[in-house]
């Protein structure tokens, strides 16, 4: 099998304010915990190119991409929602993260037995067909699953969110698309405050209390999730991998260790080699205490290998 880690310095070019969690020192934090722990040796490491403005519109509203791109300014900085702000530098950010996932797909689509992390930011899950929120622009993920259903045909496509905040803009786009299964788990009640039950069957949710530790999470993921994902039996599976429900991050109040991402890896590469010969693309989202983030990203995907 083989690891593949794509990002590209366009993801760190752009500032979005002094002090402001999502910041480039967060992927610096994880490209130095990968060569510390000597997985930097192991994994590939590959340059994304953009996203297009017709891949957006996979999964966006063309006239919300349209505005993105015409409201930007070369100078300064516009604010989409009240959290997310766009300047020249953050859109061209946006287009090579959510293009990172259309490249991922290629990859393992095309080479068997092959997984692919998108170090990349601004995040995305957070981001709906219409609208930006919460420091996402695109939704990454959404692009990706998108794509792969558009470009191989793909008919069941498994979504997987562990970021301590609710996939809401994921959910918002593929809530009635019976080709993908969104499963997302997040503290409750916390930020996006979106209705913590899914109404369609496309969309599973898991909202934990704060405190949750990592022994009830495992125990909640097994029992409640993976029988439904062995029913699903995926072509492909995508993971908003965000790691702010770790115990060390401030952005939540959960405990989660480097542990329970450990394991979270080895489970979701089970499922991918089980039913869709190991095809697995991961992008980063959430997780803003560097050490713990680059800690808990090795983790995970050591749980690949």
């Amino acid at each position: 099998m083989s690891l593949v880690i794509f990002s590209h310095g366009r993801c760190l070019s752009y500032d979005i304010g002094h002090d402001h969690p999502e910041a480039a020192s967060r992927i610096h934090a994880v490209q130095d915990q990968l060569l510390s722990s000597g997985l930097e040796f192991v994994v590939q490491q590959r340059d994304a190119t953009p996203a297009s403005m017709e891949q957006l519109y996979l999964a966006h509203d063309p006239a919300y991409v349209d505005h993105v791109f015409d409201a930007v300014p070369d100078t300064g900085h516009i604010w989409l929602d009240d959290d997310t702000q766009a300047n020249a530098k953050s859109l061209n950010a946006a287009l090579y993260s959510a293009g990172s996932g259309i490249n991922a797909v290629d990859l393992v689509m095309q080479q068997q037995d092959t997984q692919a992390f998108c170090l990349i930011r601004p995040p995305g899950h957070h981001a709906e067909y219409k609208a930006a929120k919460g420091f996402c622009i695109f939704n990454n993920i959404a692009v990706a699953a998108a794509y792969a259903m558009q470009q191989y045909g793909l008919q069941r496509v498994l979504i997987v969110d562990f970021d301590v905040h609710h996939g809401n803009g994921t959910e918002d786009i593929f809530q009635h698309e019976p080709r993908v299964k969104f499963f997302s788990s997040f503290q409750h009640p916390f930020y996006p405050y979106t209705d913590p039950v899914g109404h369609t069957p496309s969309i599973v949710k898991m909202p934990l209390a704060a405190g949750t530790t990592g022994a009830l999470y495992q125990q909640r993921f097994t029992e409640e999730w993976l029988p439904l994902m062995h029913e699903f039996q995926p072509e492909l599976v995508l993971v908003s991998a965000g790691f702010d429900a770790h115990i060390e991050d401030d952005m939540g109040q959960m405990k989660l260790t480097e542990l329970d991402y450990l394991w979270l890896g080895q489970q979701l590469k089970q499922i991918a080699d089980r039913y869709c010969g190991g095809r697995l693309v991961s992008m980063l989202e959430g997780g803003y205490e560097h050490s713990p983030l680059a800690r808990s990203v090795v983790s995970y995907l050591k749980g690949q290998l």
